[in-house]
């Protein structure tokens, strides 16, 4: 528990070069499209060494259908009447300010806060973020795969209401006080990620809240996804080749996934079409990039990566190089 925390001794050595501040933070969301939106929101003001200050939580109303109520429970009637995102922007502003955003696949909680700002016109406070995924890796911890509940279990954390953005934070700062003195004993410098915010936006429609598809569980999507299946277009752009580790990905790169995901695979590969990425279903000499989060599996698409040379790269790693798309050439 958090009220139990054990404090560092004094006398240990901390790195000068360490963040004074973190902003651990989760958010749950209709989704995880460009045009999705925040249902939620919970913040955890950590100082230099991991203690809590604060905690801090707000439900947000998202103008729209709230998606998988049966992940995050929360309907167009619990939402109806919360806050619009720019009415507690200045209380999330308080809460992040001069602070490094801590989160567990830290590229898309940023990329969500970043787009409300500037849908609210306003800019994120946020310079840097980490990962507590790509930490756990560094660290080399011995994690089953890249979930929370997994990385929590590590510690002895326990969850108490999964995909609630409160609880989901205090896990995740429970979890990342240890990983942030173990990085500290050990001189692992810490993957901090620069954040650049968006300047301006452009919404394209999205079912308004209170319009929900009836026949659906408690009017969201159907079970077992987050929005209706649909046949995806096919990817405009050729393929330059193979990614080269790096450096960017380029629009029309065939990327192919294996194995478990932290995020639900179906929005994860939607991303990448989104990017302008051709999202493959095998793996071939074609393939410019195989994404997993276990190269070492015997999973037919890594042995093929094995045989063909096909770069790898992990969940973590991929969502950032997503952040940066090279647009194709001019035909």
């Amino acid at each position: 528990m958090l009220e139990d925390r054990q404090t560092a001794p004094s006398a240990a050595p901390w790195p000068a070069a360490y963040p004074q501040g973190y902003a651990v933070v989760d958010v749950e969301t209709t989704g995880l499209a460009r045009d999705d939106r925040i249902v939620s929101a919970a913040v955890y003001r950590l100082d230099a060494r991991g203690e809590v200050e604060d905690h801090w939580y707000t439900l947000v109303n998202p103008e729209r259908d709230p998606g998988p109520v049966w992940i995050h429970g929360l309907t167009s009637d619990v939402l109806e009447g919360a806050p619009l995102f720019p009415e507690i922007a200045e209380e999330f502003t308080a809460r992040l300010q001069g602070r490094v955003l801590v989160a567990h696949n830290a590229v898309f909680d940023w990329g969500m806060i970043a787009r409300e700002y500037a849908r609210a016109e306003r800019e994120a406070p946020v310079r840097q973020r980490l990962c507590t995924i790509a930490l756990s890796k560094e660290l080399g911890l011995p994690l089953a795969n890249h979930k929370l509940e997994s990385l929590a279990a590590h510690f002895g954390v326990v969850q108490q209401r999964a995909h609630h953005a409160l609880d989901d934070a205090r896990v995740l700062a429970e979890a990342f006080r240890p990983s942030l003195r173990a990085a500290a004993r050990d001189g692992v410098r810490l993957p901090l990620l620069e954040c650049r915010p968006l300047t301006e936006w452009s919404d394209r429609s999205a079912p308004r809240i209170g319009r929900q598809s009836g026949g659906y569980p408690s009017g969201g999507y159907p079970s077992g996804s987050w929005r209706p299946s649909r046949k995806r277009p096919a990817c405009p752009y050729p393929n330059p080749g193979r990614y080269e580790p790096g450096r960017q990905l380029k629009q029309g790169m065939r990327i192919a996934f294996s194995g478990d995901t932290s995020v639900e695979r179906d929005l994860l590969e939607d991303r990448a079409v989104e990017a302008g990425l051709h999202v493959a279903t095998s793996l071939s000499r074609l393939t410019s990039l195989l994404v997993t989060n276990d190269p070492d599996s015997g999973t037919s698409k890594v042995v093929k990566a094995r045989q063909f040379g096909t770069p790898v790269v992990d969940e973590a790693a991929f969502g950032q190089l997503l952040g940066n798309v090279e647009p194709a050439s001019d035909a």
